[in-house]
């Protein structure tokens, strides 16, 4: 049984489910910090899965092994649970376990925030590479990768922006937790195909995004037709960051312009 922060009850006001997707090296408690109890405040339900391997959820075989079919796997079983399709937001990885997804299931609507673009993870690897040439050899080698993100320097490079408090730096790094390999190895081969997606899509950025450029999120809003929308003096973690509420009320707006 995968771990699954659950809260609120869909009121008439926003009678659609939503499911939020964590990325890479996070769980659910990314959500649970700050969003879960937003939405659920506003009348939504608010439902946070943690992939296999993650957070509090068991994994069948080694987490190095997992896949992004295991991911979309878990965001499927967690969505079939729910009385209606949910509106799903996806951040970073799990912005793209998102958008495969939404080649073949339907959904109300997705939210992608700081989301891996459909081209994949080369261009963030090779900004890594040329950044930390030793970690990135080392990552190679070995297939772990949690020392080259969790100490609050490299946490804080990736993840936040120059302003976060280093107090909410050093509490989130210490939570990271190991990602599997061949996620990564699927980041760069296992595509998603926008041409499939039907459902209207928000593409939401950070400008002091250390691991997606705003290049990379505009590369996404093409994708699936619609206009990148960015957040100023905020980095990566934008559930996290001291400025999360801005991203909430502008995800709340944006669906209730929909009547979800």
């Amino acid at each position: 049984m995968l771990e699954v922060i659950d809260k609120g009850t869909a009121q008439p006001s926003h009678p659609v489910p939503l499911l939020f997707v964590h990325g890479a090296w996070h769980a659910a408690w990314c959500w649970d910090e700050h969003f879960l109890d937003f939405f659920a405040a506003r009348g939504y339900r608010a439902v946070a899965p943690s992939f296999r391997g993650h957070g509090n959820s068991p994994t069948p075989k080694r987490l190095r092994d997992c896949s992004f079919a295991d991911y979309l796997d878990d965001v499927v079983s967690v969505a079939r649970s729910l009385p209606t399709p949910p509106v799903l937001v996806g951040h970073s990885m799990g912005g793209v376990i998102v958008q495969k997804y939404l080649e073949t299931t339907d959904a109300p609507a997705a939210v992608l925030m700081a989301s891996m673009p459909p081209q994949g993870y080369l261009r963030s690897g090779l900004r890594w590479l040329r950044r930390h040439p030793v970690h990135f050899a080392k990552l190679t080698v070995t297939g772990r990768s949690l020392a080259y993100v969790s100490t609050p320097e490299l946490a804080r490079e990736r993840f936040f922006c120059a302003h976060t408090p280093e107090p909410l730096v050093r509490r989130y790094a210490a939570r990271l937790q190991e990602e599997s390999a061949r996620s990564g190895l699927d980041g760069l081969v296992t595509l998603p195909k926008p041409d499939r997606v039907r459902a209207p899509l928000l593409v939401l950025g950070a400008d002091e995004d250390g691991a997606v450029t705003r290049d990379e999120v505009a590369a996404t809003a093409r994708a699936y037709r619609t206009e990148p929308e960015f957040f100023a003096g905020m980095g990566h973690d934008m559930m996290l960051e001291p400025g999360w509420r801005a991203v909430a009320e502008r995800v709340d707006g944006w669906l209730g312009a929909r009547g979800l």
